[in-house]
């Protein structure tokens, strides 16, 4: 097996005096901070195989102060420099000067400087894909720098549509398993006769239709990261073997009594509940506390505040690459929309929204007409077109029952999405949970 690339720490010594938001911005870019305020006595320790960076804050400072800490740095050379506040001196090694406000994106590209090849982001790798500025998405960030160096399971948990895949696909690559298998499996998508077969594969003859062995998903993704989308959808036998993999990191195929050794970090993700599942027997509760050992909390977009904005631009950017459009901004009209809409759908919602708009739209500003949501917001069922206001109950506890409540075959049926029959359920106080019983 080729060596497994070393996760170093990444410190930054702070020359000066970070505000509270500043500290939380590079705990979100994965920086550790040291501060020193005072030169006098001051010494600067560099720990061997940490990746450390020097930032000089000018602001406010005065001559006699910054003369002192640039003799305090002298005799470091060869530590990457950056500087904060305004300043006309010309500093030996300088690397950036930063701009202020310090923000996000400063700080993770001062990080794959310092970092040279290791890939905390671009590319879809890494935070970059997690965009945001808002108090939520910093700790969002913070979580992530925390959990991927530590090889245990993490339960992400949030709304459908927040971003729970791409901050799996974040822990893999910033972990010491990049560069190997990521594998994301959607459990609710896995047929129950074929759940089995599938995560843990079989072997030839074990049961109709196998022709040959097959090697499953966990076997594919040995020495990387597996993701279990929607867990909570997992049938209870396939709980019992999941349950093996991760107290004894073995398996065995379908079909066969033989034990293989495996290597595979599991992250979980749902949108459910689920201590709820578990007091009502439908999740086995040792599983739940095997997965349930690091939580990572997607927020819903509502809760980002001016995240929307930055959203709603990033994919416009991405998609003037990829295409020919005379979109390139939005107007007043576009953004306040963009605010007041609640984004039942998060962000997979909006981003479907601007790519819409970009299509439709007729002049550079995309307007409020382009984005529709007026219209999504007045809509009444998402999808049950022709179906009566006062008949949509109805209607969707009868799919319910002829589905068995399973959400997904219902969603299928009405051929709208998963959220929809969640938010349905909810608009009716429908309780999943009470009519499962």
């Amino acid at each position: 097996m080729a060596a497994v690339p070393e996760i170093r720490a990444r410190c930054m010594i702070w020359l000066g005096h970070p505000t509270p938001q500043e500290r939380d911005l590079l705990a979100a870019a994965g920086w550790d901070l040291r501060v020193i305020e005072d030169p006098k006595g001051a010494r600067i320790g560099l720990r061997g195989g940490d990746r450390v960076a020097a930032l000089l804050d000018l602001r406010n400072a005065d001559d006699a102060w910054a003369d002192a800490m640039q003799a305090l740095l002298a005799p470091h050379s060869d530590l990457p420099l950056v500087v904060i506040g305004d300043t006309d001196i010309l500093l030996a090694g300088c690397l950036l000067h930063l701009r202020q406000p310090l923000d996000l994106a400063q700080l993770q590209r001062l990080a794959k400087i310092v970092d040279g090849d290791l890939p905390i982001g671009g590319g879809g790798n890494g935070t970059d894909c997690l965009v945001g500025s808002s108090a939520a998405m910093l700790a969002v960030h913070a979580s992530l720098h925390k959990f991927a160096p530590v090889d245990l399971p993490v339960l992400v948990t949030g709304e459908t549509g927040t971003g729970k895949e791409l901050a799996a696909r974040a822990l893999h690559e910033m972990s010491s398993r990049r560069g190997r298998p990521f594998i994301a499996v959607n459990c609710g998508a896995l047929p129950a006769s074929l759940v089995q077969a599938e995560l843990f594969g079989h072997e030839k003859g074990a049961f109709t239709g196998a022709s040959a062995r097959r090697i499953g998903l966990f076997e594919a993704a040995d020495g990387g990261t597996i993701f279990l989308d929607e867990i909570g959808d997992l049938p209870l036998d396939a709980q019992t073997n999941l349950l093996r993999v991760l107290q004894e990191g073995t398996l065995e195929r379908v079909g066969s009594h033989h034990s293989i050794r495996i290597d595979v970090r599991v992250v979980a993700a749902t949108h459910i509940d689920l201590e709820e599942a578990v007091a009502h027997g439908r999740f086995r509760e040792d599983l739940f506390y095997r997965l349930d050992v690091l939580r990572l909390h997607m927020p819903p977009l509502h809760e980002r505040g001016d995240d929307v904005e930055l959203l709603a631009k990033h994919f416009l950017a991405q998609f003037r690459e990829q295409h020919r459009v005379r979109a390139r901004g939005f107007d007043a009209s576009a953004r306040r929309q963009l605010h007041a809409h609640r984004w039942p759908g998060n962000v997979r919602e909006l981003l479907n929204r601007v790519r819409r708009a970009a299509v439709v739209g007729e002049s550079e500003l995309i307007d409020a007409h382009a984005l529709q949501l007026a219209d999504a917001a007045a809509a009444n069922g998402d999808g049950l077109d022709g179906v009566r206001v006062h008949a949509e109950r109805e209607a969707i506890l009868t799919t319910l029952r002829d589905s068995g409540f399973n959400v997904s075959e219902c969603a299928r049926r009405l051929r709208v999405s998963r959220v929809t029959v969640y938010r349905l359920c909810k608009k009716h106080r429908l309780e999943l949970e009470a009519l499962r019983l």
